[in-house]
């Protein structure tokens, strides 16, 4: 048969009212279920003793019958100003119901206690004996009694009575009653009166959940603290600044900075040379207003940017190029742009010089300029940047043999450079856990603070001996001559061969642009000059005025191009 709308109408309407007297019966069951259990009387009697402990017992009168199981929420952790926490320990629990003993259960929480009775059912009334240690807390002019005499109960209260027995009289006492932090007062709180010679406080009703605080100050010497202190984790706790936190900060930097700088005094510091000076390199008068370059001893432009700033940089690779193209073991040779825009190139020729070379220039010289044609500067990618590190480690090997350094510079770095890594990640683990479990945060920024100081430290660790520091002295001067010095005493007629000799050091010490403008000047007409330079040649069409375009396109090329990975 097809429903009418009014006859669905109805139907809605009967399920309605069917769903409804389900859950005011439910209601009804749930309500008549808590009636059964409202405590009529919760008496609370407690003994603190000279030390803050308390022992407590609680008494229960029960309307109607006890479920199953009894619970009450013990908390043992409560909030403090900022960050402080007030932690209380729970022990000795024991239980009665009706006089019998009752088996209790305890379920120990991060922030609370469930203590559950097996009641079996009885009508009461139901005893709860414990300990409490933590509950007098340390405020400067008093110890601060404070208990929740009433917590964590899932029934009506109808009247609560709490007596405390103490070894002194209190020094005022108050109450608090009401849900979780009321700072509403309770109905009576007395003491020394002839029926409540103890601290007492009465309230009620209190329904479930809520709270009935008691709190009694005593004199110091009277009760002592017994508050078990915590702390929850925060930022401004985990980097206190008490007077021990700025303290252990600032000796650590201080002792820090003094290790610091006495293991760079005794293990980084140049060895004392006195007044010695090894001389590189200088200008000698040969003539009325004439003078010339004069090399001394086994210093090459590759040694000088090694023994200055104890690294062998891609300069110091190019300017020992240049330096072999001078001293006649190669020639450099620019080519003709294939196009306008083209790529410049070099062809770069071996030649027999009449000077010892030393090893790692023999090994350069065999790398570039292989022996037969030679080879090109866009074709040197192909092969040479795998023996850099080789010529590298050679050039190394060259300054310890001869004497400069007592140990090769990248070792010493290396080694010390490990060190401090190591003391880096000791450092900021150390901090982690600083600030993760104490209020020293900042003794742990110091520890990486100085830890920092020894990566820098590190690079500075190299030492030079007594003839690398008196070396250092010698290129000091000869780079304030490269800058200084006229570049126009060459003698006559042999100024390209005099300024050639000059360049490869004004590479690596400075200077260099001047003593190019210097080889610029020298070309006395406007022929092309292909081929006046010895051991550099250009295009058909070159002259000296290229020359410095030329060279810092050398350069730059070559540089990138050995030391590309």
């Amino acid at each position: 048969m097809k429903t009418t709308p009014s006859t669905a109408s109805r139907t809605a309407v009967t399920v309605l009212l069917m769903v409804a007297l389900a859950v005011t019966l439910w209601a009804s069951t749930s309500s008549s279920a808590r009636a059964e259990t409202s405590i009529s009387d919760l008496t609370v009697t407690g003994k603190l003793s000279a030390d803050g402990v308390l022992t407590v017992t609680e008494t229960y009168t029960v309307e109607g019958t006890l479920p199953d199981t009894f619970t009450k929420r013990f908390a043992t952790r409560e909030n403090g100003v900022g960050d402080v926490q007030y932690v209380q320990e729970l022990s000795d629990v024991t239980a009665t119901v009706a006089g019998q003993p009752a088996e209790v259960t305890l379920d120990v929480q991060q922030d609370h206690t469930n203590i559950d009775v097996a009641t079996a059912g009885g009508a009461g009334p139901l005893t709860l004996s414990y300990t409490v240690r933590g509950a007098v807390r340390d405020e400067g002019d008093s110890h601060v009694f404070q208990y929740r005499v009433l917590q964590g109960l899932q029934f009506a209260v109808q009247r609560v009575t709490a007596t405390v027995e103490a070894p002194a009289v209190a020094q005022g006492i108050r109450c608090y009653a009401g849900a979780p932090n009321s700072t509403s007062a309770c109905r009576m709180a007395a003491q020394g009166t002839h029926d409540n010679p103890h601290p007492t406080w009465v309230d009620g009703p209190r329904g479930p959940g809520e709270q009935v605080t008691a709190i009694a100050p005593y004199a110091p010497e009277d009760v002592a603290a017994s508050a078990i202190v915590d702390h929850r984790w925060s930022l401004g706790r985990a980097f206190g600044a008490g007077p021990a936190e700025l303290l252990s900060a600032l000796a650590v930097l201080l002792i820090g900075g003094l290790v610091l700088w006495t293991l760079h005094r005794r293990a980084g510091r140049d060895a004392h040379h006195g007044d010695k000076v090894e001389k590189v390199g200088e200008f000698v008068p040969v003539g009325d207003g004439e003078s010339e370059f004069q090399h001394f001893g086994a210093v090459r432009p590759g040694h000088v940017g090694t023994v200055s700033d104890e690294r062998v940089d891609p300069i110091d690779v190019t300017a020992t190029i240049l330096d072999l193209a001078v001293r006649g073991h190669l020639r450099i040779t620019e080519l003709p742009r294939e196009r306008e825009f083209a790529q410049a190139d070099w062809q770069l020729t071996r030649r027999e010089g009449t000077d010892e070379l030393a090893k790692y220039e023999a090994e350069l010289l065999d790398a570039v300029a292989p022996v037969g044609e030679g080879e090109r500067v866009s074709h040197l990618g192909e092969r040479v940047p795998a023996k850099v590190a080789d010529l590298q480690d050679a050039l190394y090997d060259e300054v310890v043999a001869q004497g400069w350094y007592d140990r090769r510079p990248d070792e010493t770095r290396n080694s010390w450079l490990t060190y401090a890594l190591v003391a880096l990640v000791v450092a900021v683990v150390g901090t982690g856990l600083l600030v993760a479990f104490t209020t020293f945060g900042l003794l742990g920024l110091a520890l990486v603070a100085v830890a920092l100081g020894l990566v820098f430290v590190a690079q500075e660790m190299p030492a030079r001996t007594t003839a690398g520091a008196a070396l250092l002295q010698g290129l000091g001067h000869l780079s304030h001559e490269l800058h200084n010095h006229s570049t126009s005493e060459m003698p006559k007629g042999r100024e390209l061969h005099e300024l050639s000799e000059v360049l490869p050091y004004a590479v690596v010490l400075g200077g260099s642009d001047r003593w190019l403008d210097a080889l610029v000047a020298a070309d006395g007409d406007d022929d092309p000059d292909s081929t006046d330079l010895d051991w550099y040649h250009g295009p058909e069409n070159w002259h000296l005025r290229d020359l410095p375009d030329s060279l810092r396109n050398f350069i730059t090329t070559v540089s990138g191009t050995l030391f590309s990975r």
